[in-house]
């Protein structure tokens, strides 16, 4: 029986295809992700900021009990990205970075090097054990990082 997980997954719309690789990734490895993230295939039509981010983005996130970090170059400067991990954190949720599979290294959201408790290379077994709460900082090819200072605090 797969370990069903409910999960919110940071992303930006570019990166859409690398939601259901990391679904795929994980199965094999008895994970069943339960993705409450907005995408091609949930999309809404709304326009007003302030109500995505407190009638469909928090709801979402608040439902996950894991909130994952796809990183892509773009990530970087995507202030909803940036907005979504910041809200996690405020609701204690353990947040993971996932490095887009194939990345090579590039510049992660301010809010996710600030909040995060793992990040991740594209290795189903490392991914598996963040979101149970091993706490590991990986570059993408799944050799150490640096140790990483965090400023993680409370709300």
């Amino acid at each position: 029986m797969a370990d069903q997980k409910n999960v919110f997954i940071s992303h930006v719309h570019k990166d859409d295809g690398g939601l259901k690789k990391l679904k795929d990734l994980l199965a094999p490895k008895g994970m069943d992700i339960r993705d409450s993230s907005i995408h091609t295939g949930k999309f809404n039509n709304a326009q007003d900021p302030h109500y995505i981010k407190t009638q469909i983005l928090a709801p979402a996130i608040n439902w996950a009990g894991v909130f994952i970090c796809y990183v892509s170059p773009q990530t970087k400067n995507s202030d909803w990205v940036n907005w979504e991990i910041e809200y996690a954190a405020k609701q204690g949720k353990r947040i993971v970075g996932v490095w887009e599979h194939g990345e090579k290294e590039c510049d992660l959201p301010e809010a996710l090097k600030e909040y995060a408790d793992a990040l991740v290379g594209w290795n189903g077994d490392a991914i598996v054990d963040a979101i149970n709460g091993k706490d590991s900082w990986e570059k993408p090819d799944g050799g150490p990082c640096e140790a990483v200072s965090l400023k993680r605090h409370p709300c």
